[in-house]
């Protein structure tokens, strides 16, 4: 707990008092809610039922704001093609994004196609060297527009194929135009025949953990609620769930509760903390950028008086008078799965309705002229865990000053 602007060791039962009279003193809808990119989905679940039973509406999922709504329908952020589906691609356009360094056994993958046979692959944001060769098209989204015009040379070469894939990085959806550029590209899938019956290929790429399983919980503002950005500025208490990643430069928000591991960025700015439990630590669910939910087992106890999240969530629960509904990770499970099913398939992809792509198409706006840029500046240092890591912030000085090797 934060005590005359210090840090300093708390019992559980402090803690949780200390919280329970901030939240009382709260009106619902000045208290929020942010989940971290390294979240499972049940603990989100727990995050988003607790949130709900106090009232509020303002939940988020989206820590850099990318422009990604549940309500557009599923297939407007999965990587629909499916990560195998890349083989059957035969022309790509990768736009917002440096797969090399945010996805790189997807990257992987698209060079295996590539090494294959002939595939036309263009790129629109940072130059870079993806590993394979490419048409490099442009920096933003001017010349996204001009495939969609149809001026640009590429396009014809995405409506000559038939399997284009249209790849959408979080460089393009996280941006103050995020929605207009998400449109634009679905814009584009429609016109150059990406996505029919049998084929959709239209993907977003995820870089976050967590990001597809908050989606999919429906982890975004409800009705009359603040996102992740506004809840920064604008609550009176905020709680984070691992969410290290917001620019707290900007925070000005009340009473703050970090459920976390590492003592990162979001650490530094709680007036409590709550110790959790890494991803080794606990078994939980995560849904991968292709809709695949994936089951992970614990392999180690979390240290000293580290809980895992959910029972965190669970015991404050009762604290603050709105008990959850489950004493054991098998019974938040089971209702878990009764209210989103798909949960339940391990190791499956629910397949999306392509036909919602032609329906985001419908809304494309005006675009900013800024170019895209990579959310991942230091692939090294992409995540709490990793940036407390010695070997991880050496990998990340030696890379600053290696020479660039050429692509074979």
């Amino acid at each position: 707990m934060r005590r005359n602007g210090r840090l300093e060791a708390a019992s559980w039962s402090d803690a949780f008092a200390a919280i329970a009279a901030a939240v009382s003193a709260a009106k619902p809808e000045r208290i929020g809610a942010i989940a971290g990119d390294l979240a499972t989905v049940e603990e989100m679940y727990a995050l988003k039922k607790l949130i709900g039973a106090l009232g509020s509406a303002n939940i988020d999922c989206r820590q850099d704001g990318a422009a990604l709504d549940p309500a557009l329908g599923r297939a407007s952020y999965l990587f629909n093609p499916t990560i195998e589906g890349i083989e059957d691609a035969d022309a790509i356009l990768i736009i917002g994004s440096n797969p090399r360094r945010e996805a790189a056994i997807l990257n992987a993958r698209i060079r295996k196609r590539w090494r294959m046979d002939e595939l036309p692959i263009g790129l629109i944001g940072e130059q870079a060297d993806l590993r394979y060769d490419h048409e490099y098209l442009g920096a933003g989204p001017e010349t996204l527009q001009e495939l969609i015009d149809g001026s640009a040379k590429f396009a014809a070469k995405l409506k000559r194929a038939k399997k284009p894939m249209i790849i959408v990085g979080q460089g393009a959806l996280a941006r103050k135009d995020g929605a207009a550029v998400l449109a634009s590209a679905a814009k584009l899938a429609d016109a150059v025949g990406a996505v029919t019956g049998d084929w959709n290929g239209f993907a977003v790429l995820h870089t976050a953990a967590a990001r597809v399983g908050g989606l999919d919980l429906g982890l975004v503002p409800g009705e009359g609620g603040l996102d992740a950005a506004a809840m920064l500025t604008d609550t009176d208490v905020l709680f984070l769930l691992g969410a290290d990643e917001l620019d707290f430069t900007k925070k000005t928000a009340g009473f703050t509760v970090y459920i976390g591991t590492h003592g990162d960025n979001g650490a530094h700015h709680a007036d409590v903390i709550l110790p959790a439990a890494a991803y080794t630590e606990k078994s939980g669910t995560y849904v991968n950028t292709e809709g695949r939910v994936q089951l992970s087992s614990r392999a180690a106890f979390a240290p000293g008086e580290a809980r895992e999240d959910w029972a965190v969530l669970r015991a404050l629960s009762d604290v603050l008078g709105k008990k959850l509904p489950f004493d054991s990770l098998a019974a938040l499970r089971a209702a878990l799965y009764a209210e989103y099913p798909h949960f339940a398939e391990i190791d499956v992809i629910s397949t999306a309705d392509g036909g919602a792509i032609a329906d985001i198409a419908k809304k494309a706006g005006k675009m900013a002229k800024s170019p895209f840029a990579s959310t991942v500046k230091d692939f090294y240092l992409t995540n709490p865990i990793a940036r407390a890591s010695a070997v991880m912030a050496e990998c990340s000085a030696l890379a600053r000053t290696a020479r660039p090797v050429a692509a074979e």
